[in-house]
């Protein structure tokens, strides 16, 4: 009974979490916001500002206007170069007569060249330093210029739901460019489908859900706090439910703390490889109560953790004997209560590390130690 009932929710998208491996996709149309036109790492940036009473949402603006640029992607035609997209960036660091840009990998994706305009409207060509299409992030260079200033990160583990929020970027492209909007934290995690440019899924992405306007051109850009601080990379937005109703107002950004540990990794070896177990996965509390009794057979107490629906051939997990319907519930003694607490903490983790899985099988816990292997890709 257990196994077609998991199985309509894996038809239905009710669940994707793949950790190394191919993923189902959600039944829900999220589109990533780039504009066609023509066809606990630490930065330098200053991340330890707490906010105060004087912050707003004008004061907040001005400290990072002229850290946002317009992003636009180049596509060779014979001798000539057509402007292809437009997307966001901003600023986050300047060093050493240049300035490093954040932006998403699908703004840029396949671009033959790239050129940001700043909030003066000057164009400056720009060079990619790295992109990692699972994060949905890249990572641009261009000479340091007057024309632009640095924005600093904030602490992504210490918003809160309802908190005020700005989303800063180039909606429907750089004529439009510095548009602002306001909004609050509608979720601080929610996990997403992450697809790269050849349409492999890796599972699910963390990510910081919001109400603030994000439209076709404002991927890339900012989502700032009211002390003028990076706390997201807006990403995409829902655009309707899997029955195809309407949806308005959820939109998502790519966590700073996330942000910062991807970028500096991109500056340093020009691409993010990330470690794997080997399985695919459901969240404990998408199995109906009933089916957690009669087939899980876990102890009544057990709330939360992620029950194994495959492992894969030949990987750690398999390796380490892990099972179908096994619930693990712990990495490193740290909880494990959904996808997005796994992933997590997996990725604090370097190919090759060991670790301990602490889960269920029945009533008996168990911990194994596990040897993270590669991602197919990164």
């Amino acid at each position: 009974m257990m196994e077609s009932k998991l199985t309509k929710l894996i038809l239905a998208g009710a669940f994707a979490g793949l950790i190394g491996g191919s993923a189902v996709l959600a039944g829900q149309e999220i589109y990533q916001n780039y504009q066609v036109t023509h066809s606990k790492v630490l930065t330098e940036a200053n991340t330890t500002k707490s906010m105060d009473s004087s912050d707003n949402a004008s004061t907040a603006y001005t400290k990072v206007a002229n850290a946002v640029v317009s992003v636009v992607n180049f596509k060779q035609s014979g001798s000539s170069y057509t402007e292809s997209s437009e997307g966001s960036g901003v600023v986050y660091k300047k060093t050493d007569g240049s300035a490093f840009i954040v932006t998403n990998n699908h703004v840029i994706d396949g671009a033959a060249k790239i050129q940001i305009i700043t909030n003066n409207s000057k164009t400056i060509v720009a060079d990619l330093v790295g992109k990692d299409s699972l994060t949905d992030l890249a990572v641009l260079k261009v000479a340091d210029s007057d024309d632009l200033s640095a924005a600093s990160f904030g602490d992504s583990e210490k918003i809160a739901v309802g908190q005020k929020v700005l989303a800063i970027g180039s909606p429907l492209g750089s004529e439009y460019a510095s548009s602002v909007t306001e909004g609050i934290i509608s979720a601080k995690k929610r996990l997403v489908n992450t697809d790269d440019s050849s349409s492999t899924n890796y599972g699910g992405s963390t990510v910081i859900q919001t109400d603030a306007a994000i439209n076709p051109g404002n991927s890339g850009g900012p989502l700032i706090n009211l002390a003028g601080q990076i706390i997201g990379i807006n990403s995409m937005k829902l655009s309707s439910s899997s029955s195809g109703t309407a949806v308005e107002g959820i939109g998502f950004a790519i966590p700073s703390d996330q942000v910062v540990n991807i970028v500096n990794k991109l500056v340093k070896y020009g691409k993010v490889t990330r470690p794997a177990i080997g399985i695919s996965m459901i969240n404990l509390s998408q199995v109906p109560a009933d089916e957690q009794k009669s087939k899980l057979k876990l102890p009544t107490d057990i709330s939360g953790g992620v029950v194994v629906y495959k492992v894969n051939d030949s990987s750690p997990a398999s390796k380490a004997g892990l099972k179908k319907y096994d619930l693990i519930t712990a990495i490193d003694g740290k909880a494990v209560s959904t996808q997005a607490d796994l992933r997590e903490q997996l990725y604090t983790h370097k190919v090759g590390d060991k670790i301990k899985l602490t889960y269920y099988r029945g009533t008996a816990k168990k911990t194994v130690t596990v040897k993270l292997n590669q991602t197919l890709k990164s």
